[in-house]
């Protein structure tokens, strides 16, 4: 029991024993306590397991919807917003091709137009009373060889009564002259006589 007291002696008795016990340990499995899971189900269960970045909750599920929704409804509208736009171009075209017709047609009614404007309204109407009072036959010729406005600014001053006897016998000249009579009758129908001087009109 003194060798036991010993201090060299109990410390080589320790080590001896730490070294015993050491390799008993190592060297011996380890026990799998009850109703735990072992290491490798741990590891594959690890494995299997969803990764935090595709983790979706349903706020997050509904957000997206709602989001995919909102990006449809705006493409749709900016769908509608470009056909409209090409229907309003395409009117716009359409109207500028009916403007141009419109003028083309205007200025052809105005070049049929005949007027008589103030300034020569007293001798048209000298002329026109000179050959209601001859004869058709006699005033046909004559007329025939003048200028186109100035026979129908004559003839229209006339009555149909007495234009209408000239514009024969003025037909029966020839088949062009008859011609020439249909084309005066047709622009009879654009004169427009000078308005009244107000002035004249109310002394």
């Amino acid at each position: 029991m003194k060798i036991l007291q010993n201090p060299i002696v109990s410390s080589l008795l320790g080590l001896i024993l730490y070294a015993v016990i050491t390799v008993v340990v190592w060297k011996a499995p380890a026990h799998v306590i009850e109703g735990e899971p072992a290491q490798e189900e741990i590891l594959a269960k690890a494995k299997e397991a969803t990764p935090s970045w595709e983790f979706q909750s349903q706020e997050a599920d509904l957000l997206i919807s709602e989001l995919k929704i909102e990006k449809a409804a705006l493409a749709k509208r900016e769908k509608d917003l470009n056909d409209l736009a090409e229907r309003l171009k395409t009117e716009r075209l359409e109207i500028n091709v009916v403007t141009q017709a419109v003028h083309q047609l205007q200025a052809q009614v105005e070049a049929n137009i005949v007027r008589i404007n103030a300034e020569e309204a007293i001798n048209i109407k000298k002329l026109s009373r000179t050959y209601a009072a001859m004869s058709p036959e006699g005033a046909a010729p004559i007329l025939k060889e003048m200028e186109e406005p100035t026979l129908i600014k004559i003839v229209a001053l006339m009555k149909e009564t007495e234009s209408a006897p000239i514009l024969e016998a003025m037909s029966r000249l020839g088949a062009d002259e008859a011609k020439h009579v249909a084309k005066i009758t047709e622009r009879l129908r654009f004169y427009l006589s000078q308005p009244k001087d107000p002035k004249k009109a109310n002394p």
